[in-house]
C-alpha cells in the first residue's frame, strides 16, 4: 500500500508529518516504569541509577555468600582438626570409647582429655570403622588442606574491594556469554521526541489580557498600522466596563511567565493560550490559572529558548526594584511560586528580563523618571522584598519600568491619548532611590502618565484605551520631543474613554 498526501502550498510538511506520528500508528510508544525497592523505599529511577543499584545489590549478595561458604569452610575444618586428632590417637580414643558406659561418658571424656569441643567429640564418635585406613586417613589430610585455601581465598575476597568487583564482573560476563544473543532495541538520543511543540507553528502571535482576567491569542498581523491620530479597530468585545490592560507580542513556541500583582508566577506555553477571534472576548484566566480570590495578572512576559538573559528585575508601584537569578523560576508548578515579597500596600506591576549589566528606567504617573544601573541592585532569592528604586512623592506611583538598551528614544504616552519621544541621552545616570527628574509636562489636557517604553525608529506601538479600541503606530510617526514637553496627539479620547495600556511591537528588519 502506497500513501500519498498532497498539502496545501502554504502547509509546513513537518508539522502534518508530526501530528500523523501522534494521531496514527506510523510511530508507536510504550512505558516502562523503572521501580524498584531502594533500601526498603519504592523509588523511581533512570537508567544509570538502575545500573548503580544493581552493582549495590550484588555487591551485597557476593557478600553474604562469601561469608556464607566461610562459616561453612571454618565449620567443616574444625570437624577434620578433631578427626585427625582422634586417628594420630586411636589406641587411646578406642581404650576410652571402650571403657565408658554411655555415649555422652564417652563424650565428656573426649573433650577432657583430648582438648576438643562437642562438635568435634561427636563428629568422632559418629565416624566410621572405614575411616581408619589410612587411604580415607589421606583424603582427610587432602580435604583439610584444600579447606585451608578455600577459608583463605574467602577472607581475602572480603578484605579486598577489588577482587570483590572482579567476581561480580566474572559473573556478569558469564551470564553475556551464555544468554547474550544480537541487540534488539537502540538507545538514540530523543531528538526525533514529539513534543507538543512539534505540532504548532512556530508564528508571531500577540496576546491580550483585559482588566477582568480575559485572555486570548490572535496572529499579530491581525492590527494593520494606521496613521497617528486615527480612532483605531476594535481589538476585543468585553463586558461592561472592563477594557484589555496588556498586549504582548511573542511566538507560539515562547514560555510564557504570569505574574500576579501578589507576587506569585504561574507558567504556560503560549499555544495553550485559547485562540479566538478579533472581537472574541477570550478565555477568563482563572480557567487556566490558580488564582486566589482578588489575585490579578500583574503582568506576563515570554521567555524563548534562545533568550541569553540571566535576571528578572521587578518592580513595584511603591518603587521598591529587585533583581533575581532567572533559573530560581525553571520549575513552577500549577499553584504558582512566590516571585517576590510585599508589604500590604504594595503591589507587583512590572518584570523585565536583563543580563545584569543594564540601566533601568522608572517613570511614575506623576511624570517622574530614574534612570540608574541594575548593578546597584544586588541579587536576592525568590522571596526577597528587594531595595528603593525611586523616591515618591506622596500619592505618586511607578506605572513602568524599562531596560535602557531596549531602545534609542523614550516613549511616553498619557492618559488622555498624547505621547511623544524623547532621546534616552537626555535622560541622565542616577544613584538608585533618589527622586528622579521629569520626564513629562502634565497639564489638564493630557491627564497623568499611562505608561513609558523604550523604543528605536523601527519598532511600533499598540495604544488601548478603556473600550478596548486599539491603534497600531509606527514609532517613526511620533514626533522627538525634549524631555519636559507634551508632545501630540496619538488616538482619540474623550470624557469617558482614557487610554490604559500600551505595547511595544518589535518590527524584524526583514
Amino acid at each position: 500500500m502506497r500513501i500519498v498526501i498532497e498539502l496545501k502550498r502554504d502547509a509546513n510538511s513537518n508539522i502534518v508529518l508530526n501530528n500523523l506520528y501522534k494521531h496514527s500508528q506510523m510511530e508507536d510508544t510504550f512505558s516502562i516504569i523503572m521501580l524498584a525497592l531502594v533500601n526498603g523505599e519504592p523509588k523511581v529511577l533512570n537508567l544509570k541509577q538502575i545500573l548503580y543499584h544493581y552493582i549495590q545489590h550484588q555487591r551485597d549478595v557476593v557478600t553474604r555468600r562469601t561469608k556464607f561458604e566461610l562459616s561453612k569452610a571454618e565449620a567443616r575444618a574444625h570437624i577434620l582438626e578433631g578427626l585427625k586428632i582422634a586417628l594420630d590417637n586411636i589406641d587411646e580414643v578406642i581404650k576410652l570409647i571402650r571403657s565408658s558406659k554411655t555415649g555422652q561418658e564417652a563424650k565428656a571424656g573426649l573433650i577432657e582429655r583430648f582438648k576438643l569441643s562437642d562438635i568435634q567429640a561427636q563428629a568422632i564418635l559418629d565416624m566410621r570403622l572405614q575411616r581408619l585406613t589410612g587411604l580415607e586417613r589421606d583424603k582427610i589430610d587432602a580435604e583439610y588442606e584444600e579447606l585451608l585455601k578455600t577459608i583463605n581465598r574467602l577472607k581475602e575476597i572480603l578484605a579486598n574491594e577489588g577482587l570483590l568487583l572482579q567476581i561480580i564482573k566474572d559473573e556478569m560476563n558469564e551470564i553475556k556469554t551464555k544468554y547474550s544473543d544480537e541487540r534488539r532495541t537502540e538507545i538514540v538520543h530523543a531528538e526525533g521526541e514529539i513534543d507538543m511543540r512539534d505540532l504548532i507553528d512556530d508564528e508571531e502571535i500577540a496576546i491580550t489580557l483585559t482588566h477582568f482576567g480575559y485572555i486570548k491569542r490572535l496572529p499579530s498581523d491581525t492590527y494593520r498600522s494606521q496613521k497617528r491620530g486615527g480612532r483605531g479597530i476594535s481589538a476585543i468585545t468585553t463586558r461592561d466596563e472592563d477594557f484589555v490592560r496588556q498586549l504582548v507580542t511573542t511566538t507560539t513556541h515562547s514560555r510564557l511567565l504570569f505574574f500576579t500583582n501578589r507576587g506569585r508566577v504561574f507558567k504556560l506555553d503560549a499555544y495553550e493560550i485559547p485562540e479566538g477571534k478579533r472581537q472574541a472576548k477570550g478565555t477568563a484566566i482563572v480557567n487556566l490559572l490558580q488564582l486566589g480570590p482578588g489575585e490579578k495578572i500583574a503582568t506576563l512576559i515570554p521567555i524563548d529558548g534562545d533568550d541569553e538573559s540571566k535576571y528578572l528585575l521587578f518592580t513595584t508601584k511603591k518603587g521598591i526594584v529587585k533583581k533575581t537569578k532567572k533559573d530560581e523560576f525553571k520549575n513552577i508548578n500549577k499553584s504558582g511560586l512566590i516571585a517576590i515579597g510585599l508589604r500590604d500596600d504594595d503591589e507587583l506591576i512590572g518584570v523585565k528580563t536583563t543580563d545584569g549589566n543594564q540601566d533601568v528606567l522608572l517613570v511614575t504617573e506623576k511624570a517622574m523618571s530614574i534612570r540608574f544601573n541594575e548593578n546597584d541592585i544586588r541579587h536576592m532569592g525568590r522571596t526577597a522584598m528587594g531595595v528603593k528604586g525611586i523616591t515618591l512623592s506622596k500619592s505618586d506611583i511607578v506605572v513602568s519600568m524599562n531596560v535602557c538598551s531596549e531602545g534609542t528614544d523614550v516613549l511616553v504616552v498619557s492618559q488622555y491619548g498624547f505621547g511623544k519621544r524623547t532621546d534616552i541621552e537626555e535622560y541622565r545616570s542616577q544613584i538608585r532611590s533618589g527622586k528622579g527628574i521629569k520626564t513629562y509636562n502634565i497639564t489638564e489636557k493630557t491627564g497623568t502618565i499611562i505608561g513609558a517604553e523604550m523604543v528605536n525608529e523601527d519598532d511600533e506601538i499598540m495604544i488601548i484605551n478603556s473600550n478596548g479600541v486599539l491603534i497600531r503606530l509606527k514609532v517613526n510617526e511620533i514626533s522627538l520631543f525634549g524631555r519636559v514637553t507634551s508632545g501630540v496627539k496619538l488616538i482619540k479620547t474623550n470624557e469617558e474613554v482614557n487610554v490604559v495600556s500600551i505595547a511595544k511591537i518589535n518590527i524584524d528588519e526583514e
